[in-house]
């Protein structure tokens, strides 16, 4: 086997091992709301989740501007961040501030949570929660609402989509009557909302994956023909 052959080997194996792994990360490079759906006219506890930074750069801050009709907006206190909020006049609270006591790694999961209340008017409705990361070096604006039947942009925002009025009023979420209750119901919960959180990743992750066995293949199958 001659050495030209030897480089192309081995150049078709590290793409595959690369093509497996580098497009499910990119592929997952979002912020994450959850949960994803909500009632209108109740109160829900969201949580924002990042696993990447800018570029690979660590994040220092999560900027979150609250949409029109989302109200009674109160950040959920956490050790890992100091918390900012711009009020108006009106006690209305229209952007939360995060400030991680240490820089959160590229590749470390890091959330910060809120509470707060989609109006009835946001019923039946998408409602999009720009988020800018700012990192050590650079940031990144998750503010970019795909048009109807268009293909997710590079930089989406976090969306929540808000059902009908809940039958509960004023009940957290719109659970049941019990503490009991709303924790049965996280729990069960859970589970889907990561199997739904974001498809377009589970298919670019899936179709890296495919990519990279493919190329793998491809140069074991020459390797051997060339030893036969």
């Amino acid at each position: 086997m001659t050495s030209t052959t030897r480089t192309r080997i081995l150049a078709g194996i590290v793409l595959g091992a690369a093509l497996a792994v580098a497009v499910p990360l990119a592929a997952s490079a979002h912020v994450h709301v959850t949960p994803e759906n909500a009632s209108a006219d109740a109160s829900t506890s969201l949580t924002f989740s990042f696993s990447h930074g800018c570029d690979e750069s660590p994040t220092t801050s999560m900027i979150i501007d609250i949409p029109e009709g989302v109200t009674n907006v109160v950040p959920v206190a956490d050790a890992n961040w100091t918390i900012e909020r711009d009020v108006a006049d009106n006690g209305t609270v229209s952007r939360v501030t995060y400030s991680a006591v240490a820089p959160v790694e590229n590749g470390i999961k890091g959330e910060v949570s809120l509470d707060a209340r989609f109006s009835a008017e946001l019923a039946e409705t998408d409602v999009a929660f720009p988020v800018t990361q700012v990192c050590v070096t650079g940031q990144t604006a998750w503010t970019e609402v795909a048009a109807e039947g268009a293909d997710e942009p590079e930089s989406p925002a976090p969306i929540v989509s808000v059902g009908a009025v809940s039958a509960g009023g004023d009940e957290h979420a719109g659970h049941g009557a019990t503490a009991e209750d709303d924790t049965a119901d996280a729990v069960d919960a859970a589970p889907a909302a990561s199997l739904r959180a974001d498809p377009t990743a589970l298919w670019l992750g899936g179709a890296g994956l495919a990519l990279g066995a493919i190329a793998l293949v491809v140069a074991v199958t020459a390797l051997v023909r060339r030893r036969a």
